[in-house]
């Protein structure tokens, strides 16, 4: 895929982003005691805002459905290590990814967390035209796939292949 076909976001507008994702939580009145990161994408922006609204509470939710640049698995799913939730029922809870693309993570994400009881609000830094699940807070909306300061280069040779070296 061509650049030109790609939002890119810095790490400054990444900054500003999550600030601007906190300003409007506040301004909602929603006040989270916890804030749950969609892992791998949203464990960055998920700690960057609950640094921003002073929440100490953070979990994080492993959520498998991109495989590849424009390809997915055909539902997504929850994988180990499990998050306790044995806390959540009666909290307030902010789940945090990186981009609703189709919204199907952030979907099953949010229904499980409130069948344990929680009240769940949804916070991304993108949401893209096409999303099934409308967050409550979103700093920008594209239809373009999205290159982040974390994720933009592959790999590191070796890596991730669970041996040591």
């Amino acid at each position: 895929m061509d650049t030109t076909d790609r939002e890119v976001l810095t790490w400054s507008d990444f900054g500003d982003g999550v600030r601007r994702l906190a300003e409007q939580v506040v301004a909602s009145g929603f006040r989270p005691e916890v804030v749950v990161a969609i892992a791998r994408g949203g464990l960055i922006p998920g700690g960057a805002v609950a640094y921003a609204l002073g929440t100490k509470g953070v979990g994080t939710m492993n959520v498998e459905f991109y495989t590849d640049v424009g390809r997915t698995l055909d539902d997504p799913r929850v994988l180990p290590p499990l998050m306790d939730t044995a806390e959540l029922p009666g909290s307030r809870v902010l789940v945090v990814d990186d981009v609703a693309d189709s919204g199907r993570t952030l979907d099953l994400v949010m229904r499980l967390v409130r069948e344990k009881g929680a009240e769940a609000r949804a916070a991304v830094l993108y949401t893209k035209p096409r999303s099934v699940y409308r967050p409550e807070y979103t700093w920008r909306e594209t239809d373009r796939w999205i290159t982040f300061p974390w994720s933009a280069e592959p790999p590191v040779a070796g890596a991730g292949d669970g041996r040591s070296r």
